[in-house]
């Protein structure tokens, strides 16, 4: 997985957060979880938390209900998406772990002390 793809993949957001940046309601939002359109991480106190990904897949949702779909429509579309071949997903190797901790390291280190051991 690249980095960009790791970054987008983390669930980060409130539900608070979705709803400014998506224009929907909390309840939209839960129905379509409900409805197995959606799938936010829950953390130990069981409060929904939600990726980039998660936004793209709301407004994707959004897009469709103005197109006209109704939800069984939307579950249809997602159901052939899932079934057509996909390539396998690239994992996480040690080392690509150590170099993204690295380089996030660095980056923090440039920024709040300027004669950091990393440069």
């Amino acid at each position: 997985m690249r980095e960009k793809e790791f970054r987008r993949s983390l669930a980060v957001f409130p539900i608070g957060s979705v709803m400014k940046l998506t224009d929907l309601t909390a309840r939209q939002i839960r129905y379509y979880e409900e409805q197995g359109l959606l799938h936010p991480y829950r953390n130990e106190g069981n409060r929904r938390l939600y990726s980039l990904n998660d936004m793209d897949q709301l407004l994707e949702i959004k897009d469709f209900l103005n197109e006209g779909l109704n939800i069984a429509a939307i579950k249809k579309e997602y159901a052939n998406r899932q079934a057509k071949p996909q390539k396998e997903p690239e994992t996480l190797t040690d080392e690509d772990v150590r170099r993204i901790l690295r380089d996030e390291l660095r980056n923090q280190g440039r920024f709040s002390n300027p004669t950091s051991i990393f440069r």
